[in-house]
């Protein structure tokens, strides 16, 4: 279970250091380029942990899934970033693929 934690933990970071890229302006303001320098090391570090007992393949598709839909839904709140109808399909499948891979699949296995 603590696989999983760091992996949340891994995502949280990622996120945070996404969001803040805009706002760093090409890393030409200092707080901002900082939070992402960090967020993308803590996310990684703890990436690098939970490869330890779940498969890469796995990590990676919720890793990458999660952060897409919670980046968009930051954007959505702070930068006006708006989806049509279509943009909500495409989050809804990716939510629905990382779901199917976790609940169903059995290669989430380890």
């Amino acid at each position: 279970m603590k696989n999983w934690l760091f992996l949340a933990i891994a995502i949280t970071s990622e996120v945070i250091a996404t969001s803040a890229l805009k706002s760093s302006e090409g890393f030409t303001r200092l707080a901002p380029s900082l939070i992402v320098v960090a967020g993308y090391g803590a996310a990684f570090y703890f990436l690098s942990l939970t490869l330890k007992a779940i498969p890469v393949g796995i990590a990676y598709a919720v890793w990458s899934g999660l952060g897409i839909v919670l980046v968009t839904a930051i954007a959505w709140v702070l930068h006006g970033q708006k989806l049509d109808s279509w943009g909500f399909v495409g989050i809804g499948l990716i939510v629905s693929g990382v779901a199917v891979l976790n609940l169903l699949s059995k290669a989430s296995a380890h």
